[in-house]
């Protein structure tokens, strides 16, 4: 898995162009045709591609965090919102709360979450491949071939699946 961490980003920045003709392709299709092209592509890459081998994710990408998701952290931390905020959030140029530091300040050495019962709602949807209205975020799943390898394969299937009839 490190090995295909280590070019996973440069491959996918190169095939960024056929990424986005692809995404183009998909939003011509009807929305529910669009999103069981997705699921099964979700489906058939997470058979094989364990998210605790690659972690990528986690080590790279700051979620958003919204009021919910810091309240229930900080409620597993057993910490009040104001101190969670303080120790593990910063705004980010857009203003919104994310992590101050990356990889993720919950990232145990073994790749597991030390709040995954409580993670973040980017964090439970992450790589949002597998979403009802696939087509609204097509921009963002071209963005996360980058980081995740099963959406790089999922995005690698797609023209076989495209003209399988879809």
């Amino acid at each position: 898995m490190q090995d295909i961490l280590k070019t996973l980003s440069g491959k996918a920045q190169s095939k960024k162009r056929d990424f986005k003709q692809l995404a183009a392709r998909v939003k011509k299709l009807k929305p529910r045709d669009a999103d069981e092209v997705f699921r099964e592509l979700h489906e058939e890459a997470f058979e094989h591609i364990d998210c605790l081998e690659c972690a990528n994710c986690c080590k790279g990408l700051g979620p958003r965090l919204q009021k919910s998701d810091i309240e229930r952290l900080a409620a597993h931390l057993k910490m009040k919102s104001s101190v969670f905020i303080d120790t593990y959030l910063r705004k980010d140029e857009d203003n919104d709360l994310v992590f101050k530091n990356m990889p993720c300040p919950f990232l145990m050495p073994d790749n597991y979450c030390m709040v995954y019962t409580s993670r973040p709602k980017a964090c439970r949807e992450y790589p949002h491949t597998n979403q009802k209205n696939i087509r609204s975020i097509l921009s963002t799943c071209v963005k996360n071939t980058e980081t995740c390898p099963a959406v790089f394969e999922i995005f690698e299937k797609l023209p076989t699946m495209l003209s399988n009839g879809k």
